[in-house]
């Protein structure tokens, strides 16, 4: 119990530590890195995916595959984004095994391997893994979240159908009329695929702190960020859609690319938050050293077999 409160009053220190840090490591930077690489990894990834899409299940909606991917970006952003995918998706072959479906993979790691020296450089000063190792990982990040995007669609999806075939299934000693209507109207107002959308995020956020590192850390260690980022993931998209609703004027000083980039700076600011999460989780790791500023043993030291 002393450690745990250790750790709940350290948390302002660390935020304040994980700020510091975040300029000196070259955040501001990393986060253009990440952002300008997702960007160019969002149109191989959605490729991928409706390949894959295709192979397990003839059945994918790509409006629903859309609105799962883009359901929590500011309209204003997404829309000129997805009438772009549109048009690749219509012109695309759908198949997996092909050397475009091959490029497509690479080229959406690219975008995973941006995160990854992002948040490894917010744990520790280098990433000695050799460039095939980080490069598999990434490859099999792109692989998994796309599986993952598939199940979640299909949760999203299946589940407010099943659950209201057993909501009018059931007796009205069980249920009344006003409450089975009640909880329809609940499951159809999209606040289940909200919940789904944000599980999701809450995976892949753990699961970039978690591998991505090369670091054996606990679940209990990357908590914090983790939901910091989530946090001032859903508070920045929020104030983002405010300020681009009401005061940006991206097409003055961009024209024609006023979409890209407004997702751009978009896209920064969720991999700065990114990046913070990560120092903040950084800084508390850092914190439980025997003597914070003296010399120890570093829990965030790079692991022996990662050299190989």
């Amino acid at each position: 119990m002393q450690t745990e409160r250790y750790r709940w009053d350290s948390l302002p220190r660390a935020l304040l530590t994980a700020f510091k840090r975040f300029g000196g490591n070259h955040g501001f930077i990393l986060s253009s890195h990440v952002a300008m690489s997702m960007m160019l990894a969002l149109f191989p990834f959605m490729l991928f995916v409706v390949s894959l899409g295709g192979a397990v299940s003839r059945d994918l909606n790509i409006d629903d595959l859309i609105a799962t991917i883009f359901g929590l970006w500011p309209d204003t952003i997404a829309e000129p984004i997805v009438r772009e995918i549109r048009a690749v998706l219509s012109e695309s072959s759908g198949r997996l095994i092909t050397v475009g479906g091959v490029l497509a993979i690479y080229f959406a790691s690219n975008g995973v391997d941006a995160v990854r020296l992002a948040v490894s450089y917010a744990y520790r000063e280098t990433d000695p893994r050799p460039f095939w190792k980080t490069r598999l990982l990434c490859i099999l990040f792109v692989v998994i979240g796309g599986l993952l995007l598939i199940l979640a669609l299909t949760i999203g999806l299946g589940l407010p159908t099943y659950l209201r075939l057993v909501t009018e299934a059931m007796p009205e000693e069980l249920m009344d009329w006003g409450d089975k209507i009640a909880l329809i109207g609940w499951l159809e107002s999209g606040l289940l695929r909200f919940l789904v959308t944000l599980t999701v995020l809450c995976f892949v956020v753990s699961a970039c702190h978690i591998w991505l590192p090369g670091l054996h850390l606990r679940p209990r260690q990357i908590w914090p960020g983790v939901a910091l980022t989530i946090l001032l993931w859903i508070a920045g998209v929020w104030g983002f859609s405010i300020y681009i609703n009401r005061f940006a004027a991206y097409s003055a000083t961009y024209a024609g690319l006023a979409g890209a980039m407004a997702a751009l700076i978009f896209l920064y600011l969720l991999a700065a938050i990114l990046i913070l999460g990560a120092e903040f989780n950084g800084a508390l790791i850092r914190q439980h050293l025997p003597g914070e500023d003296e010399p120890g043993p570093d829990p965030l030291a790079p692991d022996q077999d990662n050299s190989d």
